[in-house]
């Protein structure tokens, strides 16, 4: 399927999972099962229906089960980024990866299910892109479509879709679910080390270059192990 602003996209799968104990005591959290296959495949099954062709990993806790599950795959096909001496978090994480990232390219994170609208999460975000006013462009969904949240939201959006925080004490009417269009221009002039993507989108929005997409799909949080069978039940009845 063509359309896309880009044919890869960095999966984050690094993480430590605590929220997800005791499941992830002796697995990581991409392997954790959601309706009989592991969270990555997931994401991983998403990219390729879409037509993404390569995906870069990053790897980190229990790295080499899950290095030896997803390199097995064919489409997309799989570049591992080897974080095992250093946890770098989102944006380390893409900093040390970027050399195989084109301009631009999809980032999501590996626990992410969803279900796609009329178009894939990815063409919502490619139909929208524009590289002239976007160093990042998210993948945000409303209260109504995301399926065991429970929190405030993050951002507001205004009428052109640029993006500001949730304010304190109010609710915020999107959410962000993981997944992202990345311009090389936001990792510009980045920390070393490992430091949160929030850093970089804190400056995109003070420049007023920081979008948001709403998805027009389902959303499911999973962050924890209780919400596993709501997400499965929710999965059954499409």
């Amino acid at each position: 399927m063509s359309g896309l602003a880009s044919d890869t996209a960095m999966v984050m799968a690094a993480g430590l999972g605590k929220r997800m104990r005791p499941l992830t005591a002796t697995q990581p959290k991409p392997m954790v099962r959601v309706a009989g296959k592991p969270l990555i495949d997931h994401a991983l099954d998403r990219l390729a229906e879409a037509g993404v062709s390569r995906a870069v990993v990053n790897v980190h806790y229990l790295a080499d089960a899950l290095e030896a599950h997803i390199t097995e795959r064919e489409s997309p096909s799989i570049i591992i980024s080897d974080e095992r001496d250093l946890l770098l978090e989102t944006g380390g994480g893409m900093i040390k990866a970027k050399d195989h990232l084109p301009d631009p390219f999809f980032c999501l994170n590996a626990d992410n299910i969803w279900l796609d609208g009329p178009a894939s999460g990815f063409h919502d975000l490619s139909n929208r892109w524009n590289p002239n006013e976007m160093d990042a462009l998210l993948l945000v969904v409303p209260h109504t479509r995301a399926v065991n949240f429970n929190g405030q939201g993050d951002f507001h959006m205004d009428a052109v879709g640029r993006l500001s925080r949730r304010k304190p004490g109010r609710v915020a009417p999107f959410i962000y679910t993981g997944i992202q269009l990345v311009s090389h221009r936001l990792l510009r002039d980045a920390p070393e080390g490992n430091f949160s993507t929030n850093v970089l989108w804190n400056r995109a929005i003070e420049e007023g270059r920081l979008f948001g997409a709403s998805f027009t799909g389902l959303w499911f949080e999973v962050g924890t192990p209780q919400a596993i069978k709501p997400t499965e039940d929710a999965l059954a009845r499409g």
